[in-house]
């Protein structure tokens, strides 16, 4: 039956995704809902919520205000959040409610930027699509939004026009030995225990400055992406903002994951060793999956699919490999793939009891929600 789960929870929903993006960068971000949904965010699918501030509201819409549509209400609110709140820049994130609705995301940009004077970014996720459809839709916002620019406007005190200057200076000139880290979110990196090992791993390969854009990263170095010497995509979704700036910018970019980074993969790899493999499926987001078969490969001759619930884009796609939409679909593969390996979200495997091959964890918290560091 379309839809139905009797062993695999629920994936984490597109404006989940789409707040991972914002979370470190220093704005207001609003969840366009009754609660719910932030609720959902902060308690469930935002791990960095239990270690850190940020400053993430739901716009608390009632069943009167979401019928009539009544922007001008939430304008004001966010207004007075923004004279309280030390940030700089404004992100809508949409729920259920304004899809239902059919709330005009333009217009609602254009009111708030009047009334507050920050820049406002605007995604228009609907609470149906999961977490990658999020980061995908407001990584690109974002970029578009910020990058290339360094001075933005905001109303100060007394409702006057104050101009604010960002570090950015301004150049569109390349900075040698940066790097620029695309689709980093707590969806699809897996924790790690030192929160600068992305940017000291590839700092240590010779790269002078790493900016993981969401993660780590203030909105100074979105501002100055341009001038990266190369972006580093590590998770599907930020593909299309790697395409954006290579497009707008000539910024190259390449699709790979850091796999020394995730804890005990050496230990990962001895136990794919150990035995002769025929077949290996592999299940997490695609960039991951397939770093991880490349590196398998160079020791092993075994047939390896690689299966994902999220973004199979095209041309990260091998010929055999599986997108998964249905439960049923995921417990047929199992049943008739005749794989001696799964590696994967051990959650996946509460479906599939019956599969009698090896089996090593892999976690993915937009799957389980579990931290495991």
């Amino acid at each position: 039956m379309k839809g139905l789960r009797k062993y695999i929870a629920p994936f984490a929903p597109d404006q989940s995704g789409a707040t991972a993006v914002f979370c470190e960068l220093g704005g207001l971000v609003i969840i366009l809902d009754a609660g719910g949904c932030a609720g959902n965010v902060c308690g469930f699918d935002e791990p960095r919520w239990f270690d850190s501030k940020s400053a993430i509201f739901s716009a608390g819409l009632r069943d009167m205000d979401a019928i009539l549509g009544r922007d001008d209400k939430l304008v004001e609110k966010i207004a007075k959040a923004c004279e309280k709140i030390d940030g700089n820049f404004v992100a809508v994130i949409g729920t259920p409610v304004p899809a239902v609705i059919g709330t005009d995301y333009s217009a609602l940009k254009r009111m708030i930027e009047k009334k507050t004077g920050f820049p406002t970014v605007t995604v228009d996720t609907n609470g149906m699509e999961l977490y990658d459809d999020g980061v995908k839709k407001a990584s690109l916002e974002l970029f578009r939004t910020f990058t290339g620019k360094n001075i933005f406007t905001r109303k100060d005190a007394s409702g006057q026009q104050a101009e604010t200057q960002s570090d950015s200076d301004g150049s569109t000139e390349v900075l040698p030995g940066t790097l620029g880290i695309i689709g980093a979110t707590p969806m699809d990196v897996v924790e790690t225990a030192e929160p600068d090992a992305l940017a000291r791993y590839y700092k240590e390969k010779g790269w002078q400055q790493v900016f993981i854009y969401g993660m780590g990263t203030g909105l100074a170095d979105v501002e100055r992406a341009h001038r990266a010497e190369k972006n580093l995509v590590i998770a599907p979704a930020g593909l299309a903002a790697a395409k954006y700036l290579e497009k707008k910018y000539g910024t190259p970019y390449e699709a790979a994951y850091p796999l020394e980074t995730i804890p005990g993969f050496e230990t990962l790899m001895e136990e794919v060793g150990k035995k002769e493999r025929k077949k290996i499926l592999i299940v997490h987001q695609q960039v991951l999956a397939n770093s991880l078969r490349e590196a398998i490969r160079e020791s092993s001759e075994a047939e390896i699919t690689v299966a994902s619930w999220f973004m199979l884009e095209k041309e990260l796609r091998e010929e055999g490999d599986v997108h998964l939409k249905e439960e049923d679909q995921w417990m047929s593969l199992v049943r008739d793939g005749g794989y001696d390996l799964i590696i994967g979200e051990s959650l996946f495997m509460r479906a599939v009891p019956e599969y009698a091959g090896d089996f090593l964890p892999l976690s993915h918290f937009a799957v389980s929600g579990k931290r495991h560091v």
